[in-house]
């Protein structure tokens, strides 16, 4: 949900599929202020083809609407928002596994992939608010209320923070979470073969039209590329996993003294991150874990991402990094036999 979400992702897809194949079906749409591109295929058992295609229709719409009221920080309306406003309302089902992942990923980079840091990002204006002047004692006053072992749920299912002035924002997983609760809402249709590409966010499953996996490429992080599928770094099959990119190429800004900022915010700093690392792309047993772990490896740089990408099994990574006239590539073994096309 990075329209909600600011930080948009690099990936595009390469369609390996085609509707001359009547089987597999294509929905495009606009949703959560991104795109979104959905392929699948009509089971073999299913008997009535055209009930499942207005099914699917219908529940996209459906599926966007439930992340939103749960999780946008830009729908005024969404349990988030009221948190953020300092209300106490119910929270359902989606609203728990993104916090829990948030929680998880939180502990999982120690810190360095923070919900709580919400007020950091809107200072910055890379949250949900304008940008402000940024000082050291501002960052430094904010600091005081962020980390996410000071909220909690409680036993009637209600957030309790230790200050009320903590506020929350999903940027991080929300919309990989999203790719994978459709591949879920999908699973539950009994569709076996299926490529979700939202905002960027991607999770697959099954082969494609072809018969083959699901082929997707990765942007170079190059400035000024803001066309997915512009100029390809690499392309790569798979299948069962999910893919996010995270890079500061395209959203960043540029101060009156010509200062370049990335939209990465180091918690620990409470300032936009600044080393070599352009993009981090992650495939992960799920889109929500590849999300949160693009964007740590965008906070942590070149050299940790490939420490923890060394201890972490499961998990492979193309990281991207160097100047913007002389960028290099640094590619997981298992992400290696993953590439079959390349621009370089």
């Amino acid at each position: 949900m990075k329209t909600l979400f600011p930080l948009l992702t690099l990936i595009v897809l390469l369609s390996s599929c085609c509707k001359k194949n009547a089987e597999y079906l294509s929905v495009d749409g606009f949703a959560q202020g991104s795109t979104y591109h959905i392929t699948y295929s009509i089971p073999d058992n299913i008997n009535n083809p055209d009930s499942l295609k207005k099914i699917v229709q219908e529940n996209i719409v459906l599926y966007f609407d439930q992340i939103n009221k749960a999780v946008s920080g830009y729908d005024t309306t969404s349990i988030l928002s009221r948190i953020n406003r300092g209300e106490n309302p119910k929270l359902n089902k989606i609203f728990l596994d993104v916090f829990n992942y948030a929680q998880q990923i939180y502990g999982e980079s120690n810190g360095a992939v923070d919900a709580s840091a919400a007020p950091l990002f809107d200072i910055w204006g890379f949250g949900f608010k304008n940008k402000v002047p940024v000082t050291q004692e501002k960052i430094d006053s904010i600091k005081q209320f962020v980390g996410m072992e000071k909220v909690h749920i409680s036993t009637d299912s209600t957030l309790v923070k230790s200050d009320p002035r903590i506020t929350l924002n999903f940027n991080a997983i929300a919309q990989g979470y999203t790719a994978d609760y459709f591949a879920r809402q999908f699973d539950g249709m009994g569709i076996e073969n299926y490529l979700l590409e939202i905002g960027g966010e991607i999770y697959c499953k099954g082969v494609n039209a072809k018969g083959r996996e699901w082929r997707v490429g990765i942007d170079a992080p190059r400035d000024g590329n803001f066309i997915p599928g512009e100029e390809i770094q690499a392309v790569i099959e798979l299948s069962g996993r999910g893919l996010v990119t995270s890079g500061n190429y395209r959203k960043f800004y540029v101060s009156e003294e010509g200062q370049k900022y990335s939209h990465t915010i180091d918690p620990e700093t409470g300032r936009p991150v600044q080393h070599t690392l352009l993009s981090a792309t992650v495939i992960a047993e799920n889109a929500t874990i590849a999300d949160g772990y693009a964007t740590y490896f965008m906070v942590v740089g070149l050299e940790k991402a490939k420490q923890i990408l060394a201890a972490t099994p499961n998990m492979e990574a193309l990281l991207i990094y160097g100047e913007q006239e002389n960028m290099k590539s640094y590619e997981t073994p298992g992400l290696k036999k993953m590439i079959v096309g390349s621009a370089r």
